[in-house]
């Protein structure tokens, strides 16, 4: 089984890093109880910010962009934790899976988190993120994490991860028979522009 973490912390050290390892320990633990080891692969989107931002521009993935984006698609379970920003999700974490092929996460369980100062803004999770990923038709587990200063060594946060990995990994097992292999990148097949016009104008 292959997890991905998509984390959008943007300092170093971060609480989202913090939280989104926690959530992969757990989940794999959890795995691993029942079946192999699973593979755990971590996707820092704060590396990413450059290539992201150039695909918008000139409709191509870069090449580390582009590891990114298959990981998560060949990923048979996904776990994503942003910091909150203005009440939301950050502008980066969205940009990612703005740049996402449509149906990428289509069928594919998700874990939901957050960081962020106060917990006033744990409502994120239930207003932005999991309408974010049911438009995007992953399957969300139930229990979602939020992590404000305050929960860092406190009661509750412990139980809420690993509640949240054993859906995950209850799911994702699941799942994973099920879906059918994703086919394999090929080379950009780049069609002319003079080309696309000519198809589009009218026979004879």
């Amino acid at each position: 089984m292959k997890l991905v973490v998509v984390s959008a912390g943007l300092s170093v050290p971060s609480s989202t890093r913090l939280l989104a390892d926690r959530l992969a320990a757990a989940t794999a633990e959890r795995v691993s109880a029942v079946a192999a080891e699973p593979e755990v692969q971590v996707v820092e989107l704060r590396d990413l910010a450059v290539e992201i931002a150039h695909h918008f521009t000139n409709g191509f993935p870069g090449r580390q962009l582009a590891a990114a984006l298959d990981a998560v698609a060949d990923a048979d379970g996904l776990i994503v934790v942003t910091p909150v920003f203005s009440a939301s999700y950050s502008g980066l974490f969205k940009s990612f899976f703005d740049v996402m092929e449509k149906d990428a996460l289509a069928g594919k369980p998700v874990l939901i988190a957050a960081t962020g100062g106060t917990a006033r803004h744990s409502l994120v999770l239930e207003h932005a993120l999991r309408p974010l990923f049911a438009y995007l038709r992953a399957v969300v587990v139930p229990t979602e994490v939020y992590a404000a200063s305050e929960d860092w060594g406190a009661e509750g946060l412990p139980e809420r991860v690993e509640r949240a990995a054993g859906e995950l990994a209850a799911l994702a097992g699941g799942l994973s028979a099920a879906r059918p292999a994703r086919p394999a990148r090929t080379a950009l097949d780049v069609v002319p522009f003079e080309e696309q016009l000519a198809a589009l104008r009218p026979a004879g």
